[in-house]
């Protein structure tokens, strides 16, 4: 998700350290996995009301299959065992080539 090397990470602490001071560091890093740890926890309490709602039918639904990017993956890239159901584009169950100057 983020991509932060050492020395960013470094300069990230020490304008925490003058920002809040050494002494309300520590609690505000507790606040700070509190706060994760309810988000996180009403995350799942949503997408569990969510299956509730839907009812038996829908018991291997994920709700990471909502996001676009994974519904393309999961229908038009991923192998499965009916050949019909693959798309034509394939090439010997590879993707074809793409050409950055051609579009």
């Amino acid at each position: 998700m983020f991509n932060i090397s050492g020395g960013e990470f470094v300069v990230l602490l020490l304008l925490a350290v003058l920002i809040f001071g050494p002494d309300q560091l520590p609690k505000m890093a507790q606040q700070l996995g509190r706060l994760l740890r309810q988000l996180r926890t009403m995350a799942n309490s949503a997408t569990a009301d969510i299956k509730d709602g839907l009812g038996p039918e829908f018991k291997d639904f994920d709700v990471q299959d909502l996001n676009p990017k994974r519904f393309v993956q999961k229908h038009f890239w991923e192998d499965d065992d009916e050949p019909e159901r693959r798309p034509a584009a394939r090439l010997n169950g590879k993707r074809p080539p793409f050409d950055d100057e051609a579009t």
